[in-house]
This record gives structure tokens, C-alpha cells and sequence, in this order.
């Protein structure tokens, strides 16, 4: 079981989009946010997929990240949620940072961290059995613009 588990905003965006958000609470319960998610996806989102979502979730918690310079060296590669989130996780002392960008996922890798993407999280969903139609969802993300490179067999 996963005791802390970081999001970064795409996997939010895109599960808000297809209507699935609540798949992150069924599988981990409390999910991490760093404050520039937050605001990338309800702020700077308003009006957009996720942002009321993310706003009104009483299980998405809001945290400050406290090492700035380990945020602003991540920021030479990545953006600021992302280097956010991997400092976060690596504050957190987290179990799983869900990341879907190539650079930030070998980011974490390099730093040690378990990580996932938004594809990992919507088959472990299917195993658990709370999707029915996995390539019906498959399908509506990738209808939604999220990009990935993943066959059907």
C-alpha cells in the first residue's frame, strides 16, 4: 500500500477530462499536490478540465515544498510543477510520484523515486476492477489530447 503518493498536473488534467479523477482517490486515498500544480491546474486552469475538480477535492492536499533550490535547479529541464513535485516527493519521502513526461520521469529515476504515469494508473485501476472498459477509456483520453505511445493487444 501506498502511504504518500505525489501527482503532478497531468495526470489530473487528464483524468478530469474523461471523468476518472476519483480513480486516484479509489487507489491511494490522500493524494500530494505541490502548490505550483495547484495553481498550474486551478488558477492559471480556471475554466479548464481539473480545475473545479481539483479545487473541491477534499482528498487532494496542497503542500509547500520547502528546498527552493532544489526546485530552481530541476527548473534547467523541467517545468515548475514537475521540479515541484519530484522535490516534493523527495521531502515527503514519497512511495510513488506520478509523472507523464519523458524528462521529468527520468529525472526521478535518476533520483531514485518510484514513479508512474497516467496509463500505469488506469491499468492498475482495470486490475482492481474499477474500470469495466478499459479501451473505451483508453479511447476517450486519447480523444481528450493526451498523447502516448501504447498498443492495444
Amino acid at each position: 500500500m501506498y502511504k504518500v503518493v505525489i501527482a503532478d498536473s497531468s495526470c489530473l488534467i487528464a483524468l478530469s477530462k474523461i471523468g476518472e479523477l476519483e480513480i486516484l482517490n479509489a487507489l491511494f486515498g490522500n493524494i500530494l499536490i505541490p502548490k505550483a500544480v495547484y495553481i498550474e491546474v486551478v488558477v492559471q486552469g480556471k475554466g479548464r478540465a481539473g480545475s473545479e475538480e481539483i479545487k473541491n477535492a477534499k482528498w487532494i492536499k496542497v503542500e509547500n515544498v520547502k528546498n527552493k533550490l532544489a526546485v530552481k535547479a530541476l527548473q534547467i529541464n523541467l517545468g515548475e510543477g514537475e521540479s515541484e513535485a519530484i522535490t516534493l516527493a523527495i521531502e515527503k519521502d514519497a512511495d510513488l510520484i506520478i509523472l507523464d513526461d519523458f524528462k521529468a520521469r527520468q529525472t526521478a529515476e535518476e533520483l531514485s523515486l518510484t514513479f508512474v504515469g497516467t496509463l500505469a494508473i488506469l491499468q492498475k485501476a482495470k486490475s482492481k476492477g474499477l474500470i469495466k472498459n478499459f479501451e473505451k477509456v483508453l479511447d476517450e483520453l486519447r480523444k481528450a489530447g493526451f498523447r502516448y505511445n501504447f498498443k492495444l493487444k
